[in-house]
């Protein structure tokens, strides 16, 4: 069974949290801000998704709230809510939005192969609180299949994507901004205890032409929306050297991945099957952790840099943001 642990501290707000995390959470409203800024939140706990991984890149499971140190503004805080899958084989609900791209610059076998990892994706949650949504992009987002269990529904998207073509243009921009919203309008925040992972499969040759969202703009709304972002790089355009490490593509630089907690594989040929088997296990285990700033600080509107530690050696962690700030002013 699924157990979520709590840990307190002397005059600990621990009720509170619950009560945030079934009432408050899925109301809180966030600021429009236009520059590359971090969350907005308006509520005094301050949540974060991570991922631990090993030497070898494999995502780190059975860690404790002992395991991990927060640091705000470089002031270490208490873990005050920390979520753990105590049984194996059981994970936390997941919301998947597969963003795939369509354009003149991907190959049929490109297209093939998607519709096989997505298949071996969907599976690995078979018989879990999981959700998928299916949506392609070129000059335009078109949307094949919204959030669903279904996987009759699933495989009709399937075939559908091998059906679609859509111009010269690679809209993932925008395309990942339509996700996020898609996510925001149709997965909750929570289910049972636990709240849900929301991310996005974003699979490109990393060449992003003709978008209406700037990349700012979706990193923003992205954390906003507590969405991690995850890429798989097509062979397309190959921009592989024997020997070295391939050279960034746009998205790349955009840094796009890397400022929303996801992760990137890069393809070199047209089996994606195996990066879309690390990618469920990679989505599939990540922790939620969270803390209570100092009252003092108030809601003053100022970015608070939160940096958070894995005490264990020979393990790598990730965020899925690295700050957060309260919305308005004093």
């Amino acid at each position: 069974m699924l157990k979520t642990v709590f840990y307190r501290k002397p005059n600990s707000r621990l009720p509170f949290v619950l009560f945030f995390l079934a009432f408050v959470l899925p109301c809180v409203v966030f600021a429009q801000r236009v520059a590359e800024t971090p969350i907005r939140i308006d509520t005094d706990l301050v949540a974060f998704d991570v991922i631990v991984t090993d030497a070898d890149g494999r995502p780190v499971r059975g860690l404790e709230a002992r395991d991990f140190r927060i640091f705000e503004d470089n002031v270490e805080r208490p873990v005050e809510f920390f979520d753990v899958v105590q049984k194996a084989g059981e994970e936390r609900p997941v919301a998947v939005v597969f963003a795939l791209d369509v354009s003149g610059s991907v190959t049929v076998q490109e297209l093939e192969s998607m519709s096989r990892a997505m298949r071996i994706f969907v599976e690995r949650f078979a018989g879990k609180n999981a959700s998928f949504a299916v949506l392609t992009f070129g000059m335009k987002v078109n949307l094949l299949q919204g959030l669903t269990s279904d996987h009759k529904k699933l495989e009709k998207a399937y075939r559908k994507l091998l059906r679609e073509t859509d111009g010269l243009s690679t809209h993932a921009y925008d395309a990942v901004d339509y996700a996020i919203r898609l996510l925001n309008r149709e997965a909750p925040r929570t289910r049972g205890q636990l709240p849900v992972k929301k991310s996005v499969i974003l699979v490109t040759d990393g060449f992003p032409v003709g978008d209406i969202v700037s990349p700012k703009t979706v990193i923003e709304r992205a954390n906003q929306s507590d969405v991690s972002v995850y890429s798989v790089t097509t062979p397309s355009f190959s921009r592989w050297q024997t020997g070295k490490k391939p050279l960034p593509t746009v998205l790349d630089v955009s840094g796009l991945i890397e400022k929303t907690g996801g992760k990137n594989f890069y393809a070199t040929d047209t089996n994606f099957e195996p990066f879309f088997r690390a990618l469920a296990e990679t989505v599939a285990s990540s922790y939620l952790l969270a803390f209570y700033p100092k009252e003092e600080k108030g809601r003053d509107g100022q970015f608070r840099r939160v940096r958070i530690e894995i005490t264990r050696e020979g393990l790598t962690l990730k965020q899925n943001r690295d700050g957060y700030q309260f919305a308005g002013g004093l």
